[in-house]
């Protein structure tokens, strides 16, 4: 081990031993990937950081670590669940200024904290690209009163990359707000009250909290009730949703999202903020969904439906990252590929032999039309009774084929899973061209937390029942099955930012990805699901039955199963999806992702093209 190594490890054991001292938890476990930051129950993980270790990246890796250990150290988990709004965008504010409280305490005791906080901050909202906001948004709000709080709490000013972010919302916040931020100051302290502080300012924003109807003042016993029955009514639809529902997703280091299970609001705001969903409602954008699930009067009230499809998207990557940051991306992806190159190299190079036998060339002879048969020329040139001989190359079923590789880009997939699942997309990708097979990678999640403007124009109408689906879809086309691998390539690196993966209705998914190469001509048609879970969407589940996302999984399943063309095979991740697919497997370690996707893939290929032989038109 060199030098510069022994300086890495030594920053590393002391950045981890900081963390639990300044958290008084001797039972947390520190780890440093190249994936996001995040705590997960008694986990956390930190950014690796670079051998040469610059002083800016040191100090982002501190905030990030001094960020948890505050989280850990001055956050009650139990309390802020009972106070935490139900609606969306209250949430994410409600979460923001529990943030702003806990980091502002460790701020004001320890100035080295405040400037590392400071760093991590900075970096956060330089990856989301804030320093290039031109307009105020819903998705910006949260984190423009998590700033203002943290400044009345601290005196601390934004840091760079917010501060066209600041300009933007502080005329408007500032004149509306001033007497919700004393009282944040004053009850820094008091998480109850602080929480109540913070409920009045969201109330005075004109906002939803999303609380059942005759909710009376704040902090009084019968609000404490309301609050507990609704916490209540959302663990009774999770229950009742059925076994394999996957947690909450990570929560995020200098960030406003919550462990232990709580909602990951504020981490939607980097997935939020993103070019091309302004003018989401234009039918003529390119890629936009056309067909959604709606129901009508006389349907059954248990069918499923949307509520409103005005707000979904379907998107390609490029449109939701620019250019500067998918190099990033792109470049984060290539170092994980770099530390699994012998075995990945192992993997394709077998499926390729595997795959480019059955491309061998064979003939059908002695036709009487045809190519013609140069090597039988000499018989006729001996006996001219012989007649002229044809030859024709037979057809292979191989060739005309296309490969849908549909990918779960929800909070649970968060770290090492989508990492993998990434790799094994740009692999498989790779490969199959070289073999002249044609792959389309997609990517299914929503554009945010616990519904979005779906479920707010629900409330807005009156909350009817049975609303049906009420979070927004976002689909994302990674690449196009027609667009070659080098042009694609920056685009994978997508599903390693922060903030696009949210939560997941599969069922949609999986008839969107399946009408998708319907439309294709091949002859041979495979779609591969990778997930590691069931369908879940709390907004969807909390005012319908249960297995109500669950259900219509089941059902496009079972069309694609009996009626269509489509070969489908599913890959649960810590999963068991043979209980909704009939071709599935089940691996327990994402780091098995590759070679099942390369063996079933191979298995696939020996089998015939479902539907017939049916030849292009």
């Amino acid at each position: 081990m060199t030098q510069a190594d022994d300086a890495v490890e030594e920053f590393k054991r002391a950045t981890a031993a900081t963390l639990r001292a300044m958290a008084e938890r001797d039972d947390v476990t520190v780890a440093y990937a190249a994936d996001p930051p995040g705590l997960t129950g008694t986990k956390a993980r930190l950014p690796a950081p670079p051998r040469d270790l610059p002083p800016e990246i040191a100090g982002q890796v501190r905030g990030a670590a001094d960020a948890i250990a505050l989280r850990l150290k001055h956050h009650d988990p139990l309390l802020h669940a009972r106070r935490l709004p139900a609606g969306e965008q209250a949430r994410a504010i409600f979460e923001a200024v529990e943030q702003a409280r806990v980091e502002a305490i460790g701020a004001r005791r320890m100035v080295g904290v405040a400037d590392n906080l400071a760093m991590g901050l900075n970096e956060r909202y330089r990856r989301a690209g804030f320093d290039r906001v031109i307009e105020r948004n819903e998705a910006t709000l949260p984190e423009a009163i998590r700033l203002l709080a943290r400044e009345q709490m601290t005196g601390a000013k934004p840091p760079p990359a917010a501060r066209q972010l600041m300009e933007l919302w502080r005329p408007f916040l500032e004149g509306k707000l001033t007497q919700d931020f004393a009282a944040l100051e004053r009850e820094i302290n008091d998480q109850e009250s602080y929480a109540a502080a913070a409920r009045r300012l969201i109330k005075d924003l004109d906002l939803d909290l999303g609380d059942a109807e005759g909710d009376s003042t704040e902090g009084d016993d019968e609000q404490d009730g309301a609050d507990q029955g609704e916490a209540g009514d959302s663990q009774q639809a999770e229950q009742e949703s059925g076994e394999g529902q996957r947690g909450e997703p990570e929560t995020m280091p200098s960030d406003s999202a919550p462990e232990d299970g709580e909602d990951g609001g504020a981490d939607e705001m980097s997935g939020e903020m993103m070019p091309g969903s302004a003018e989401e409602d234009d039918e003529s954008q390119p890629g936009k969904a056309n067909q959604r699930q709606t129901g009508g009067p006389g349907d059954d009230p248990n069918a499923y439906r949307a509520y409103t499809s005005a707000f979904d998207e379907i998107v390609l990557a490029e449109e939701l990252c620019d250019a500067d940051e998918l190099t990033r991306l792109r470049a984060m992806l290539d170092q994980h590929l770099s530390n699994l190159q012998s075995v990945i190299s192992r993997l394709a190079n077998r499926l390729q032999r595997r795959l480019m036998a059955k491309q061998t060339r064979s003939w059908e002879f002695d036709l009487e039309e045809g190519m013609l048969d140069a090597a039988r020329l000499s018989r006729i040139v001996t006996n001219p009774a012989y007649p002229l001989s044809y030859k024709r190359e037979k057809d292979t079923d191989f060739r005309d084929t296309v490969v849908s590789l549909l990918i779960d880009n929800s909070g649970s997939m968060r770290g090492r899973p989508i990492s993998v699942a990434a790799m094994s997309a740009d692999i498989l990708a790779r490969t199959l061209e070289r073999c002249n097979v044609k792959v389309e990678i997609l990517g299914f999640t929503t554009r945010a937390w616990k519904g979005g403007q779906s479920r707010e124009r629900w409330i807005a109408e009156g909350k009817p029942p049975n609303p049906g689906r009420l979070n927004d879809l976002r689909h994302i086309v990674y690449k196009a099955a027609d667009a070659p691998w080098r042009r694609a390539r920056r685009s994978l690196g997508l599903m390693l930012r922060e903030g696009i993966l949210k939560e997941n209705i599969d069922g949609e998914a999986l008839l969107w990805a399946h009408n998708r190469l319907m439309g294709r001509t091949e002859q041979r048609r495979i779609l591969m699901v990778i997930s590691d879970g069931a369908p879940v969407d709390d907004s969807t589940l909390s005012v319908n039955p249960g297995n109500y996302l669950e259900k219509h999984l089941r059902q496009a399943i079972e069309m694609i199963e009996r009626s269509s063309p489509v070969q489908l095979v599913a890959i649960g991740i810590g999963h068991d999806v043979t209980r909704y697919y009939r071709r599935a497997v089940t691996i327990v370690d994402a780091e098995q992702l590759g070679g099942t996707v390369m063996e079933k893939l191979a298995e696939l290929f020996d089998e015939p093209p479902a539907g017939g032989r049916r030849r292009r038109g």
